[in-house]
């Protein structure tokens, strides 16, 4: 999913639109933070940014390196590694920051992880993790957050809805959403980074989920989420 086959795959799946704050543009070296809610969400987020011109390197976990042919086709793509729980997730940090500062944007999901629900609904961003704050403070890069919404919809569950889902969303095409927001400096202001960063991203998400029409109960989680 991290391969340039999303821009195949997703409008096979589910019908993908995509908006922007207004003014928008791309800007080389950009940290793009995106909220995490499903497997099926890397491959959307790359289609919509595709779309717009950005063609970011992925920080992910390091799982899929691990396949031989795949592995290598990532590596030579650019994206990056996370080795969650050792020393090596530093050299990613390491080596986003290089990303950067050579003016190729990345794509970073500050969560860290997949949510653990099994239902199919939209929920706020949950609370972000060091990395995002530590890479803008480095690079001044500007961060742009990234709201999507319907990849649940897509891939959600245990492992046999998993496989359902997946398996019938080229029948279903369900509604799928991007919009990404204008950017944030957030250089010089490590302490407030991450709250800021994480209100952003969940401004982008919840205009996402507006747009699918699953506005109900969205301005409660966006409360819980900026507690």
């Amino acid at each position: 999913m991290l391969s340039r086959i999303a821009d195949v795959l997703v409008p096979s799946v589910g019908r993908l639109s995509v908006t922007t704050d207004p003014g928008f543009t791309i800007t080389p070296g950009s940290l793009f933070v995106a909220n995490r809610t499903s497997l099926a969400d890397p491959a959307i987020v790359l289609a919509a940014l595709h779309r717009l011109g950005a063609h970011p390197a992925v920080m992910a976990a390091a799982g899929p390196w691990r396949i031989p042919v795949l592995g290598r086709v990532l590596a030579h793509e650019g994206h990056i590694p996370v080795v969650r729980g050792d020393r090596q997730a530093a050299a990613a940090l390491d080596l986003a920051a290089q990303t950067l500062e050579q003016g190729r944007s990345v794509l970073i999901y500050a969560e860290g992880g997949l949510p653990r629900r099994r239902d199919a609904a939209e929920a706020a961003p949950g609370s972000f993790r060091s990395g995002v704050a530590r890479l803008a403070d480095r690079t001044g890069a500007p961060l742009v957050p990234v709201g999507q919404a319907g990849a649940r919809r897509i891939s959600s569950g245990g492992a046999v809805k998993q496989f359902a889902g997946l398996a019938t969303a080229p029948l279903r095409r369900p509604g799928l959403h991007v919009h990404v927001g204008a950017p944030v400096d957030l250089a010089g202001h490590l302490e407030g980074c991450l709250p800021r960063a994480r209100t952003a991203a969940t401004a982008a998400w919840r205009t996402a989920a507006g747009r699918l029409g699953e506005a109900a109960g969205l301005a409660a989680q966006d409360t819980g989420a900026k507690s």
